[in-house]
């Protein structure tokens, strides 16, 4: 609590992991209000390979070191860094890398960054860049836009660079260069090429779509291989409950579906959470057909008992 009260002070606007009133879809706004208001033409998707387990202890350490005077925390914290993970009783120390799942690891790891990259690319952005430039970072995961492919370029060597001189590199396979953008469409069209390319962050997939009016509009879609996953999490766990009462099934998926309504119930997404009630629909109604082999639940009984005990697709965060 301390150095959260220390570091909101310092950390910057892009920035929305683990931060007090700041969430992922606070993240996720500011992505689509920055393509769509800005000049951007290339999205540069960047990955940290293994951010979490390749963080150095002594860089920490020395950043900590520029806001924290108190030694007794700088040893409490150096302490907590030390002391491991327990892996099936065996508890496993590493000299790098802030355990997932401590209390302190997402902060530190914010600490880590706004040094390493925040301050860098706000510095980057208004001396070095030729045109418009976006960051939205959310803990490891980062975003950027660029106006122009020549910057995008120039700041992905940069990065590179700069991310090797404290111990951390750019995932090669998960890094990429897009074009993405308002213009993205008719200028690969001029060149004879397809779509532009999609890309993702916290779980949707940005897409350059239009609105009814014709007008640029990024489609944001729930990520089909975490909906795919989700749908086979709920079937599991149906047939595991196939024989316990219809109401307490009925009750159970709506607390299951209202928990995943909450998170991607984004706009240009309903389409998708359509999908996924009817097919959770759709799987509840063969789990309960198993029940008996003179079963006749038929799709006039699951209309009534979806319409009664599941909740609706609806928008809530606009």
């Amino acid at each position: 609590m301390v150095l959260n009260a220390i570091y909101e002070a310092d950390f910057l606007g892009f920035s929305y992991g683990f931060r007090p009133k700041r969430s992922q879809h606070d993240a996720l706004d500011a992505l689509v209000v920055g393509i769509s208001g800005k000049k951007v033409n290339y999205i540069l998707d960047a990955d940290i390979r293994s951010f979490f387990d390749t963080v150095d202890h002594e860089w920490l350490i020395r950043f900590l070191e520029h806001r924290i005077s108190d030694a007794r925390i700088i040893r409490l914290i150096r302490k907590w860094l030390k002391a491991g993970v327990l892996n099936d009783g065996i508890v496993d120390t590493s000299d790098v890398g802030t355990g997932q799942g401590s209390v302190i690891s997402p902060l530190l790891a914010n600490i880590y960054l706004h040094y390493v990259f925040d301050l860098w690319a706000k510095r980057w952005r208004r001396l070095e860049a030729k045109g418009d430039m976006i960051v939205v970072r959310y803990a490891d995961d980062i975003v950027l836009g660029f106006q122009h492919e020549a910057d995008a370029r120039r700041f992905h060597d940069a990065m590179t660079e700069r991310l090797r001189r404290f111990c951390l590199e750019l995932h090669p396979e998960k890094t990429r260069l897009i074009e993405f953008g308002r213009f993205a469409s008719r200028q690969r069209s001029q060149r004879g090429l397809g779509k532009p390319e999609t890309f993702n962050f916290l779980g949707f997939t940005f897409i350059c779509g239009q609105s009814r009016k014709g007008k640029f509009l990024i489609h944001r879609k729930t990520r089909r291989d975490r909906l795919q996953a989700k749908l086979n999490e709920i079937h599991g766990e149906l047939k595991r409950r196939k024989h316990h009462p219809i109401p307490e099934q009925g009750q159970w998926l709506r607390q299951v579906m209202m928990g995943y309504f909450a998170y991607h119930a984004v706009p240009t997404n309903a389409r998708a959470l359509n999908r996924f009630r009817n097919r959770v629909i759709d799987f509840w109604r063969r789990v309960l057909r198993r029940r008996s082999q003179k079963d006749r639940t038929t799709w006039a009984t699951m209309a009534r008992l979806s319409t009664n005990l599941l909740p609706k697709v609806r928008i809530l965060h606009p």
